[in-house]
C-alpha cells in the first residue's frame, strides 16, 4: 500500500492530513487522488465511508485558490452528506476556501448572504436548482463537478434536475462521478457528460467474513417486545435500527424511551437542525440507539457501529446492502439482525435472491411481552 506522500500531494496538505490522523489512504484514494490531481475525469465506484471525499476533493483543495465565483460544485442526494462534505473539505483545505453546504429545509435567505464569498458548494440537486432561479447562485465559472452517490441521487428521483445542472456548468471542467454502484443510466450519464474518463472501482467497504446476519421470524405483535429483548441483551457500542416509514421510526423510538432505552430519531421529516443534532449525539456516543428510514443508510460515513437491525425488511436488495453496509467495516467484526413477521416476508425473499447473501434463522428466546402505544401500522 502507498502513503500520502507518494499520491502527489502537496507538504501543506500531508501536513493537514497528519494532524488530522491519516496514516495510510484507503484503496479508492490510493487509487484516484493522482488521477484526479492529473485533471482526469473520473467514474467511480465505492461506497459510502471509503474515504472518497478526499479523493475527490484532492484536486480542488490543490488548485483552487479563493476568488468571487463558484469554482467547484459538488451534489449530493441528501443535506446530511452535504453537510458531511463540505465540513470535510473544510478540514483539508489549504487556501482558506470559501465553502458551503445549501439544500433545503433550512432559510435560504442565509445561504444566499454567504455565496458571493463562496468557491466551494456543496448541495442537493433541488436547492441548486432554487438558487440559480433565484439568480442567486452561478455555474459558469465551475472548473469542478462532482456527483457524489449518484445511484442514490437517481434512486431518488434527481435524475432530470441532475442533468438540468451539470448543462449550466462550462463543457471545459474536470468531472468526478461516484457511486456506490453502476447502472447503466449511470453508464450513459457519463457518457454524455464526461471526457475519455477513467474508471476507478475498489473492493467493498464491507468485511463479510466479518459480518454476521441472522432472522427471527416473529409474529406482529411480539416484534417490538423481542427488539427490546434483544437490546437489553446485547449491550453494544453504537446500534443502528432501520424501519421503512418515518412512522415506524417514530413508533419505535417513543416505545423504546418508554422501556428505558435512550434512543433518537432520524428521518426526513424531522427539521434538519434536529438531525444534525442527533447525528452529533451518536457521534460523540452521548446516544448508542439510533433509529432511521433509509436516509441514514446512504451517505453518512458515521463509524463504529457494530450492530445493526432491520425492525422493517427493505423492499429492494440495493437497500438491505447499504443498511448493513453500516456494519463490518474496515476490518472490525459486525452484525445485522432481521426482525421478521408476516408483513415482510415478501421482502425478505426479494433480499435471499442474492447468492452472495447469507442469513441464517435464529430460535425465538423467552421474551417478556411489552405493551406499546399506537400500532406503527
Amino acid at each position: 500500500m502507498k502513503k500520502f506522500e507518494e499520491l502527489g500531494l502537496s507538504n501543506e496538505v500531508l501536513k493537514i492530513l497528519e494532524k488530522s490522523g491519516f496514516v495510510t489512504p484507503s484503496e479508492i484514494q490510493e487509487k484516484t487522488i493522482p488521477l484526479a490531481l492529473a485533471g482526469k475525469d473520473i467514474i467511480g465506484g465505492s461506497a459510502t465511508g471509503s474515504g472518497k471525499t478526499l479523493a475527490f476533493a484532492s484536486p480542488i483543495i490543490e488548485n483552487l485558490k479563493p476568488g468571487n465565483s463558484v469554482q467547484a460544485l459538488i451534489l449530493t442526494p441528501t443535506r446530511e452528506l452535504a453537510e458531511q462534505v463540505a465540513r470535510s473539505i473544510k478540514r483539508f483545505s489549504k487556501n482558506n476556501l470559501g465553502i458551503l453546504a445549501i439544500y433545503g429545509g433550512v432559510d435560504i435567505q442565509g445561504q444566499i448572504r454567504k455565496l458571493p464569498r463562496t468557491d466551494v458548494v456543496v448541495g442537493t440537486p433541488g436547492r441548486i436548482l432554487d438558487h440559480v432561479q433565484r439568480n442567486t447562485l452561478k455555474l459558469n465559472n465551475v472548473k469542478f463537478l462532482v456527483l457524489d452517490e449518484v445511484d442514490r441521487m437517481f434512486d431518488m428521483g434527481f435524475c432530470r434536475d441532475v442533468e438540468r445542472i451539470i448543462k449550466l456548468c462550462p463543457e471545459k471542467r474536470q468531472t468526478m462521478l461516484f457511486s456506490a454502484t453502476i447502472s447503466d443510466e449511470i453508464d450513459d450519464l457519463a457518457k454524455k457528460y464526461t471526457k475519455n474518463p477513467v474508471r476507478v472501482s475498489v473492493n467493498s467497504y464491507v468485511d463479510h467474513s466479518k459480518l454476521e446476519q441472522i432472522y427471527y421470524d416473529v409474529s406482529p405483535n411480539l416484534k417490538f417486545s423481542l427488539l427490546v429483548h434483544l437490546l437489553n441483551k446485547n449491550k453494544t457500542k453504537s446500534v443502528m435500527i432501520f424501519c421503512n416509514t418515518r412512522r415506524n421510526v417514530d413508533f419505535v423510538v417513543k416505545n423504546l424511551n418508554n422501556s428505558g432505552i435512550n434512543a433518537k430519531a432520524i428521518h426526513g421529516g424531522l427539521p434538519q437542525n434536529k438531525r444534525i443534532r442527533v447525528l452529533e449525539e451518536f457521534h460523540g456516543k452521548r446516544i448508542n440507539v439510533m433509529v432511521c428510514t433509509d436516509v441514514a443508510a446512504r451517505g453518512l460515513d458515521i463509524k463504529e457501529v457494530s450492530l445493526v437491525y432491520n425492525y422493517d425488511i427493505p423492499p429492494i436488495n440495493k437497500d438491505y446492502i447499504h443498511r448493513i453496509g453500516r456494519t463490518a467495516r474496515a476490518g472490525s467484526d459486525g452484525k445485522a439482525v432481521n426482525i421478521l413477521s408476516d408483513r415482510d416476508y415478501e421482502n425478505f425473499r426479494n433480499i435471499l435472491r442474492d447468492e452472495f447473501i447469507t442469513i441464517t434463522r435464529e430460535e425465538l428466546p423467552q421474551i417478556q411481552i411489552i405493551r406499546t402505544k399506537k400500532s406503527y401500522y
